[in-house]
Order: structure tokens, then sequence, then C-alpha cells
């Protein structure tokens, strides 16, 4: 009962914050300028800093063959996750246009604005190396096999072509994980050694990312509209696959891994089964509009999802304490 309790506590404060970009969007306090550009301070700006200064001060590089080990969770756990969501969508007869959708969505998380805050709010800093590997692995299979699934899904072609945009590859968060490596190389105490304003000021910019990315997702679900999600069959089957299957699958592979051998630590353990339960990709609804998918299925998926993982986290913490 602690652990819901504590996890209920932190979700409750996500909430608050998520409502506060809510209340002031809907006051008209945030216009559309704000709002695009608040993503662009967290991406660009904010989360890079948050990252090189969390692999200084709690990231040694013996660590990295713990970290090699959860890339490889990861990279199965979302493979597995595609294999169920492919049978699903064809034995459920997913009409033409959702089932990419679907697949992607449930598969493809919202690691940066909600999955980092979530982390952080639940585990603290110390968690943000092990969510760097979760976040690389879901980039990099999000557009790549994200987008082929979308696009051969096109309703408007016999066979959809997707376009590949290597830019996606190298996202400025991953930037911030690239620099941090030379200092861990050659400069172990960097955290230390650095002048103290420069210290100073990445923290402090890093500490932006969670209360500005949880308000931005407040921002967010008041242009989506909360009230106007329908429940549709595809949409009960992509809620049940990302918030049960998905986490069940990343579950399972660690409990073989422990029963194999193979040991992470508790942190890395909940961080990826977390991250795996986490809202769909919030640009779920742009791939759709680009390859002719359903626009509106793809934004009730991330609106349900963004609502309705407030109420999953407690009882998935409540899970991993029997880990």
């Amino acid at each position: 009962m602690g652990v819901f309790w504590t996890s209920i506590q932190s979700v409750l404060s996500i909430v608050i914050m998520m409502a506060v970009g809510y209340f002031c969007r809907a006051k008209g306090w945030f216009g559309d300028k704000f709002s695009k550009g608040l993503s662009q301070v967290i991406m660009k700006i904010a989360l890079p800093c948050a990252i090189f200064m969390s692999m200084l001060q709690r990231f040694h590089l013996n660590q990295l063959r713990s970290l090699s080990k959860g890339l490889v969770y990861t990279i199965l756990a979302i493979l597995i996750g595609y294999v169920i969501s492919w049978i699903a969508v064809r034995v459920f007869k997913i009409p033409r246009g959702r089932r990419g959708l679907m697949m992607t969505g449930i598969n493809g998380a919202n690691t940066v604005f909600i999955g980092l805050p979530l982390n952080v709010a639940l585990f603290g800093n110390v968690s943000i190396p092990y969510l760097l590997v979760y976040y690389i692995v879901n980039t990099i299979i999000i557009w790549t096999l994200g987008v082929w699934v979308i696009a051969a899904d096109d309703p408007t072609t016999d066979q959809g072509k997707a376009h590949i945009d290597w830019k996606h590859f190298l996202p400025a968060p991953i930037w911030g994980f690239i620099i941090a490596l030379p200092f861990l190389l050659w400069m172990p105490n960097a955290a230390t050694q650095l002048p103290p304003f420069i210290t100073r000021t990445l923290t402090d910019i890093g500490g932006l990312v969670t209360p500005l990315s949880l308000m931005y997702i407040g921002i967010m679900l008041r242009d989506f509209g909360i009230s106007n999600i329908r429940f549709t069959k595809s949409l009960n089957l992509s809620l049940i696959g990302r918030f049960i299957v998905s986490p069940l699958i990343m579950f399972a592979i660690i409990t073989v891994g422990l029963h194999a051998g193979i040991t992470l630590t508790p942190i890395f353990h909940k961080t990826l089964i977390i991250q795996a339960a986490t809202p769909s990709l919030a640009v779920l609804p742009i791939l759709a509009d680009q390859y002719h998918g359903d626009v509106e299925f793809a934004t009730d998926l991330v609106v349900a999802t963004s609502v309705l993982f407030v109420i999953v986290v407690p009882v998935i913490m409540l899970m991993m304490s029997y880990l």
C-alpha cells in the first residue's frame, strides 16, 4: 500500500502541473506561438542540458555494460510488441488507415514530454541515463519501422513507400548524451572540475524540463479536446495494447533475464517498465496526416493515453513492487 500511495502522490503532482498548462491555455494566456516555442525550448535546449548534466553527475563508464543490456531488453520488447499488434489488427479486422497507426501507437512512447517528467517524478534524476536507453531505441524504431508500417498502410496507395528523414536519428536530446561522452572518457570528474557557473547554468536550465513538459502536455490536452474522444473498438484495443500488453512484455523479458542471471539496477528495471506504458507518441496525428491515415483516430489515441496514464501508473508501480 505504501508503494501505491507514493505513486499516487507522484502522479497527483504531475497532474497539477499539467492542469496549470491546461488552465492557462483555456484562459488564453498561452497562445499558439507560445506552445510551439515551448516545445522547441524543451527539446533543443532544456532537455540536452538535463541529459548532459545527468550523465556527468550520475553516470560512470563502468555502467556502459549494464546500459547495453537495457538496449537489448528494449529492442526485444518493442519488436515483440509489433508482432503481437500486427496479429491483433488482422484478427480484429482493423481497417486500412488505422492499422499502421494502431501498431505504432501501441509500441511508440511519448518518452520526452511525458516519459521523462514521469520518470523523474517517480525515481529522481538518477534515472535519466536509464531512460535515455529507452529513448534512443524508441526514437530509432519509430522513425524506421514505425514510419514504414504507417506508410505501408496508406489507404490511397497499393503499397506505401516510407520516406525516412535521417535527421530524426540524431535529435537534440541525444546530442546531450553524445557531447557528455568525451567528458566521461577524459574528465571523469567533470561535474566538479568544470567552472561552477557552467554547471549551475546547465543544471538550472535542465531543471526546466519537467515543469515545462508537463505544462506543454496540459496545453496539448486543451487543444485536442478531452470530451471529443470516441472509444471505438480500434481505440479500446490500442489502449489495452499500450497500457497492459506493452508493459507486460517488458516485465516478462526482465523476469526471464533475472532468472537467467542477467541483472540490472532496480531503477533501471522500473524505468523500462514505466516507459513501456507511457502514452503514445505525440507526433502520431502528424504521421497520420502525412500518410493519409485516420487523423481523428490518431488524435483520440494520443489524448486518451495521455489522460488515462495517470490511472495506469500507480497500478504498474504496485505491480513492480513484486519484481
